[in-house]
């Protein structure tokens, strides 16, 4: 029996582990069902995890060089709104992102590869990732081990594309930056209350605010070179909790997205001094924590080629290549791209007809395709810029299409 028979063998499998992720979901670090449930099965299959930091992790093969395969596996804090008899039920969290399929397909993986350790050359180390979405999880796992012990010598993840993109597009980038760094910030504004009916005696930190919201929008139309990508988002703006208080405290939270090194610390800086300065204009005063930074994504080229000549050579029906992906959303695996090297892809998983209306982050967006493991391929000389003889195994998500 070859790899792909083996994968269509698992096909339930597959959708049920994705289906119990997805039923289950959960955010940030802490995935106390979505952690438990991956650990069990990995032993189901006779590997042996171990949690790393918020994360899990394992590894099978021989002694040699060590490949990363690596799955995120949170949701987010949305309802959802599919209608799929798999809903999670808790109506506030929402896998509209596919890290459940990332998972479900990684099991998959680690089982058929766990079936072949004994044909393998080197060692496959599994990621079982939390809190990508808050760009939490990769960080945590790194000052936890997850690149030593044994140490990483390259690393390897796929993300699943929803909306109008057509399953069998492999997206990629070989020369450049392939997401944006993300530097999440939250705005705390510090005014004085006051009844609403004299707001000449308050210093009313929602006008701060908003004076603070409109003048960031300038760093954007008149500060950033137009030939560079920079996104300036606020996508929280909370205060007051009645109609007649002028209340103490207003907070903003947004992110700065760019593919620039120096236009990511000329917005940064710019956006801590533009909220200093409007609240000091109106007596009021600002705390300015940074939640998140994150570097932008950029893939080994050498290790990337490698990976696209191999894929050109599968035989999987409506398979098509697509260069130069780049986009403004932001990805922490970057974290492990800028430390060891590693290829990053999309992977095309949506439907061309009304459903594909539903992109990424949507509500109604669980009704994608699933993409079942078709071939496990051992590659050798992978890595010939260091010199090296390294099998790498990839685990190929084919076009393969079962509606869920």
């Amino acid at each position: 029996m070859n790899d792909y028979q083996r994968a269509c063998e698992l096909k339930e499998e597959t959708i049920a582990n994705r289906r119990y992720i997805h039923e289950h979901a959960e955010v940030g670090l802490e995935l106390p069902q979505t952690r438990a449930y991956v650990m069990e099965k990995l032993k189901e299959y006779g590997l042996e995890p171990k949690v790393c930091g918020a994360g899990v992790t394992a590894t099978l093969g021989k002694a040699g060089k060590v490949l990363l395969l690596r799955a995120d596996m949170d949701a987010l804090p949305m309802p959802e709104e599919s209608g799929e008899s798999f809903a999670c039920k808790d109506g506030i969290h929402n896998h509209a992102c596919g890290h459940d399929f990332h998972a479900a397909m990684l099991l998959t993986a680690a089982k058929i590869l766990k079936e072949k350790e004994n044909e393998l050359e080197g060692t496959v180390k599994f990621m079982f990732q939390p809190a990508e979405e808050t760009f939490e999880g990769s960080r945590n796992m790194i000052e936890h081990g997850i690149l030593e012990n044994p140490k990483v010598d390259a690393a390897l993840a796929f993300h699943v594309a929803a909306g109008k993109v057509p399953a069998g597009l492999v997206m990629y980038n070989d020369s450049g930056v392939m997401m944006s760094s993300v530097d999440g910030f939250k705005i705390t504004i510090h005014g004085k209350g006051a009844h609403g009916a004299s707001p000449h005696t308050a210093i009313d930190p929602i006008n701060v605010g908003t004076h603070i919201y409109l003048a960031l929008q300038e760093l954007i139309a008149r500060e950033s070179n137009p030939s560079h990508a920079c996104v300036l988002t606020i996508g929280q703006f909370a205060a007051g909790s009645a109609p007649n208080i002028i209340p103490e405290i207003a907070v903003l939270q947004g992110t700065i997205r760019t593919n620039d090194k120096g236009a990511r610390e000329l917005l940064v800086r710019r956006m801590k001094q533009v909220a200093e300065g409007e609240a000091a204009v109106f007596g009021a005063s600002v705390e300015i924590e940074m939640l998140s930074e994150v570097c932008p994504l950029i893939c080994d080229p050498t290790l990337t080629d490698e990976m696209v000549g191999y894929i050109k050579e599968l035989p999987v029906p409506g398979l098509s290549l697509y260069p130069g992906a780049s986009a403004n959303a932001s990805e922490d695996f970057a974290l492990i791209a800028e430390r060891v090297p590693s290829v990053f892809m999309y992977l095309g998983s949506g439907y061309l007809d009304e459903r594909g209306d539903y992109g990424a982050h949507n509500p109604n967006s669980g009704s994608y395709i699933i993409l079942l493991l078709n071939e496990i391929l051992l590659i050798s000389r992978i890595f010939s810029k260091l010199g090296l003889e390294f099998p790498v195994l990839i685990t190929w998500e084919s076009v393969m299409i079962l509606p869920v």
